[in-house]
């Protein structure tokens, strides 16, 4: 079974210090990867005194606490050029996460459409200043969405997209609007959500990951991590789970991988809305059931009977679901035996 890894780097720290080490640990054991980097500034301290931000972004250290509020914001994408372009070098997959990720988890929920684009239009551009090539995958900082960012998606040509929580992978319908860029959903809980459950040990959250993945679906598993708590102190845990997932026949990709891998023609369409998953304070995008589910059943037409005539001699008004007939021409003349 294929398990794809979605890896987050929100911060600056979790992008100068974190990445490296996840991209030695997933080369020691032969792992794929896609890498999805926020590019634009690093506000994380504005989430100081939000709490559920603050657990979302993971930020570590006293500079990190600041940077945004009394310290200036540092440019990601500028001062670890050389460590995201090390990245693409090595052979891994790499997307945009975002531009200012703290800014996008706070208002995107009820953003404009000229807000949303400014920051896509911000990401899309550092992005392709670092590596020469537009993104093809875009994963939502913490999960959250909004109309405009749906549709953005498909105007701006992404292949694939991981922004939802789900069970397998479909095409979204948000808001009765079909899209067509494939969502690859995150399908595991996280680390950091297992560890929030009562009495939860790291141990624990291991072997539940572990047992989770023997029984997953045949289009494969997806795993979210982040460079600023696996790539720093919780490294020793993703690499025993890197371990035991090798020795369980998991097929360690990248999210393109795993998008190659499937038959987009049988994927199928679901709904997609907020809500909140175990450990998770704040609403993200979550798969919903399949788009028309039991219409056919709903919907059947009655079977066709034939047209009456009642004694009166006027035709009963057709039904809907009859087609129209005209009558022919020479049957509306006029003939001897009629009255008048």
């Amino acid at each position: 079974m294929k398990l794809a890894l979605r890896i987050t780097a929100a911060t600056l720290r979790g992008t100068r210090e974190g990445v490296p080490r996840l991209v030695n640990a997933l080369l020691r054991h032969g792992a794929g990867a896609t890498f999805l980097f926020a590019v634009g500034p690093d506000r994380a301290g504005r989430a100081l005194f939000d709490a559920p931000l603050r657990r979302e972004l993971g930020v570590q250290g006293l500079r990190g606490r600041l940077y945004g509020t009394l310290l200036p914001a540092p440019g990601i994408g500028p001062r670890c050029r050389k460590t995201l372009r090390r990245v693409r070098e090595e052979g891994f997959d790499i997307g945009v996460h975002g531009w200012d990720v703290a800014g996008w988890c706070r208002h995107a929920a009820g953003a404009d459409m000229e807000w949303t684009a400014a920051q896509w239009h911000l990401a899309w551009g550092r992005f392709s200043d670092l590596f020469g090539e537009m993104p093809h995958v875009h994963g939502a900082p913490g999960w959250r969405m909004n109309r405009h960012a749906w549709r953005l998606e498909q105007r701006l040509g992404l292949r694939y997209a991981s922004d939802t929580r789900g069970t397998h992978p479909f095409l979204p319908v948000y808001e009765g609007e079909l899209l067509g860029v494939p969502q690859l959903p995150t399908t595991l809980p996280t680390f950091v959500e297992l560890l929030r459950q009562p009495g939860a040990r790291p141990d624990d959250a291991v072997g539940r990951l572990l047992e989770l993945v023997r029984y997953g679906p045949a289009t494969g598993q997806v795993f979210s991590l982040s460079a600023e708590r696996e790539g720093l102190a919780w490294l020793p845990y993703l690499e025993r789970l890197l371990e035991g997932w090798r020795a369980l026949g998991c097929e360690l990709v990248s999210l393109r991988q795993l998008c190659e891998s499937l038959d987009h023609a049988k994927l199928p369409r679901c709904l997609v809305g907020d809500g909140t998953v175990p450990g998770r304070e704040a609403p993200m995008a979550l798969q919903g059931k399949p788009y028309l589910d039991g219409a056919a059943e709903r919907v059947m037409l009655p079977d066709r009977r034939a047209r009456l005539r009642p004694a009166s001699g006027y035709t009963l008004p057709r039904r809907v679901d009859e087609p129209y007939r005209p009558r022919p021409f020479a049957s509306l003349a006029r003939t001897d035996s009629d009255p008048g």
